[in-house]
């Protein structure tokens, strides 16, 4: 594969990545928005015990969380998966050819 081939394919799979990137973040931030206690104003005021909750895991290392929290990551990291591997199975059957 020569250079303009592989900035084709990083082309097509960053968009790809980045629809769902954007899939995944609209599902938190509706989430988040349902969690969530709407001022007057139309700001949100989050539970404390989730804000406290949700500071704690961002500033662990992914070694150091329980294995629900990484079981948790890890599903959304298996969404990625079939496109990286729709891209490695079409690279393998040109490499065949």
């Amino acid at each position: 594969m020569d250079d303009r081939q592989v900035d084709a394919t990083l082309l097509t799979i960053l968009e790809q990545l980045a629809a769902l990137e954007h899939e995944r973040w609209s599902h938190w931030q509706r989430y988040l928005h349902s969690q969530c206690q709407r001022s007057a104003d139309g700001s949100l005021i989050i539970p404390s015990r989730l804000a406290a909750r949700w500071e704690k895991q961002s500033c662990t290392p992914y070694s150091e969380l329980s294995e629900d929290e990484k079981e948790s990551d890890r599903e959304q990291v298996r969404r990625y998966l079939p496109i990286i591997a729709a891209l490695l199975q079409g690279e393998a059957s040109k490499q065949r050819e």
